[in-house]
């Protein structure tokens, strides 16, 4: 493989979710596909594709998607996504992974790896099963010239607390102190078990080829200092080993400035929540990142200030790789 390959992660945010909305089709689409004509990816993770139910009453498919994709090169690339009931894909939230070569083999993992944690929370009379409902999709790619590429593509669920049985007031409000803690708890096993299963994912990749070229992309919902991104990472100074630095993965956004390094606007904050971290035998053919968040809305006054954007509150990032 002589040419450049190009691995993208967008969060399209709901793309075709099927309650009724302000925001007509036409203008998502004339937002999003513009973004994704920019990123010129060859291998391209998308998160929250939602699934539609077909007239006839047939599996629910990525029919929007299909729209948004028409006129692009996407429209040919190979692509698997995650599954739902029924032979279809999920009502909500599914995984793509869209690849400019073939797709040879994916499968999604979700408690195949990390068994579901059991939680005893004084508030429930009942343990309660730490479940995660998202799962990863992991695609393996033949590239030109003999080489396969394993992306994972990820979802983690957001820092917010988990769902107790009639313990909340509203969406956002508890009835108690008490009930919000254990349920932030809840919340905090899970999105460590989330990225347990993608570590041991990795590790069990690198046990197999050591040169595995690996790419984990995704909205992680978490930046480099939190758990479940130091769980993926495994770097030296948290393992204190340093014969273990070849399972390590590399996040490639340290290659650029600070003041850049933001794929989310939260109340005039900027985070990293959207990462593409990298196996050390792709780190090797790594050449430059780009994070396109020029037009980045801040999500909190997009949430409560305007009536629907139609575009993503989360910016896309895509790495350019060349084989040495």
């Amino acid at each position: 493989m002589s040419e450049r390959l190009r691995i993208a992660t967008f969060n399209l945010e709901n793309l075709g979710r099927t309650r009724d909305d302000s925001i007509g089709l036409d203008e998502r689409i004339a937002a999003l596909r513009p973004v994704l004509r920019r990123l010129r990816a060859d291998v391209l993770c998308l998160q929250e594709v939602d699934g539609q139910k077909p007239a006839d009453g047939g599996p629910r498919d990525l029919a929007v998607l299909e729209v948004l994709l028409a006129n692009t090169s996407y429209a040919g690339f190979a692509r698997c996504c995650t599954a739902g009931p029924g032979g279809g894909v999920r009502d909500i939230h599914n995984l793509v992974v869209l690849s400019r070569w073939p797709i040879v083999e994916h499968r999604e993992i979700r408690h195949e790896i990390v068994p579901a944690p059991i939680l005893h929370l004084p508030l429930l009379a009942e343990p309660v099963a730490a479940t995660w409902r998202r799962p990863l999709l992991h695609a393996v790619i033949d590239l030109p010239g003999g080489n396969r590429l394993q992306v994972v593509n990820a979802h983690f669920r957001a820092p917010l607390a988990a769902a107790l049985p009639g313990q909340k007031a509203g969406p956002f409000s508890w009835k108690s102190t008490e009930a919000w803690a254990q349920g932030s708890y809840r919340s905090v096993v899970e999105r460590a078990g989330q990225a347990l299963e993608a570590r041991l994912l990795v590790d069990g990749l690198l046990a197999a080829d050591p040169e595995a070229l690996i790419c984990l992309a995704g909205d992680f919902n978490a930046t480099l200092d939190e758990m479940p991104l130091r769980l993926l990472l495994a770097a030296e100074e948290d393992t204190g080993n340093g014969h273990l630095a070849g399972r390590a993965l590399t996040p490639l956004e340290r290659s650029l400035p600070e003041s850049v390094r933001h794929t989310v606007l939260h109340h005039g904050r900027p985070q990293m929540l959207d990462h593409i971290l990298v196996s050390r035998a792709l780190l090797g053919w790594y050449r430059q990142l780009e994070i396109h968040n020029e037009a980045l809305a801040d999500e909190l006054v997009g949430y409560v200030g305007i009536e629907q954007t139609p575009g993503s509150l989360h910016a896309p990032v895509v790495a350019a790789f060349e084989p040495g």
